[in-house]
């Protein structure tokens, strides 16, 4: 009874984080480009009580074995990078990625993160940038002379200035992908950094070699469904409460041995 009160302990603990998971995921849920992550359970060791295979007789060969299990652990948190609905916003600076690929953005420590965020501005200098003031990788300047930016779906960017009637083009958006993105780590403000696991990053442009297209004038929503969300959060609170039960249930019944008489 002892193994039962360790084990709905872990239970409880794996499904406490679970609900911390869910809750990030609902808090995200109308922040531009989030992708949700889903936590992975593990069991852990058993103890084996009786090995298959031991008997007493000679001519007969048990076929299964008797073990207990210690409990759960929970060993990742599986983000998901399924494509979010694109919402038009009418503004030519936003710009959503359909498909594969993220924009590059250079931080101040010259590092290099990644974002699915598509609301892009432009700073005092004519630097499109992010809403923190990161900008691109690499940099793209427009000349102050523009007055309509016009940014292809293969990511080429182009301005219209008084007095033409043909766009100039003056940048090129680049894109990264990686082998593996769910190795990515989450560093906040919609931005992701290269790991181990993620592998190098995989640079080219839209539409050409596995990248996806650029959508001006749309955004990416996130891509978390409220209905999954709640429909796992009961489950959770269901997991919790039954391992609080078992908890409960070995009390009582280490209670009713202590009280045993002669």
């Amino acid at each position: 009874m002892i193994r039962a009160l360790r084990s709905a302990a872990s239970g409880m603990l794996a499904q406490q984080l679970n609900l911390d998971n869910i809750s990030n995921n609902l808090a995200n849920v109308n922040t531009t480009g989030f992708k949700k992550s889903t936590v992975q359970f593990q069991d852990l060791m058993y103890e084996v009580l009786h090995p298959a295979g031991v008997s007493q007789d000679e001519n007969i060969v048990e076929p299964v074995d008797l073990r207990i299990g210690h409990g759960v652990r929970p060993i990742a948190n599986t983000r998901s990078f399924a494509q979010g609905t694109l919402t038009e916003t009418d503004n030519p600076l936003d710009i959503a990625i359909s498909g594969d690929g993220f924009l590059q953005v250079s931080m101040t420590d010259g590092g290099v993160a990644y974002t699915r965020d598509g609301h892009i501005q432009l700073n005092p200098e004519g630097v499109l940038v992010t809403q923190n003031g990161y900008p691109l990788e690499p940099e793209l300047r427009l000349p102050p002379e523009a007055q309509q930016i016009i940014i292809s779906r293969e990511g080429e960017v182009s301005i219209m200035t008084a007095g033409t009637t043909q766009p100039q083009m003056v940048g090129q958006l680049e894109m990264a992908r990686f082998v593996n993105p769910a190795g990515l780590a989450g560093t906040g403000q919609n931005m992701y950094a290269e790991t181990v696991a993620s592998g190098p990053p995989i640079r080219g442009e839209a539409g050409k070699e596995g990248f996806g297209q650029i959508e001006q004038g749309f955004v990416e929503a996130s891509n978390v469904s409220v209905v999954e969300e709640m429909v796992a959060m009961i489950m959770a609170q269901r997991a919790y409460e039954i391992n609080s039960k078992s908890i409960r249930t070995a009390e009582d019944m280490l209670t009713q041995a202590t009280q045993l008489k002669r």
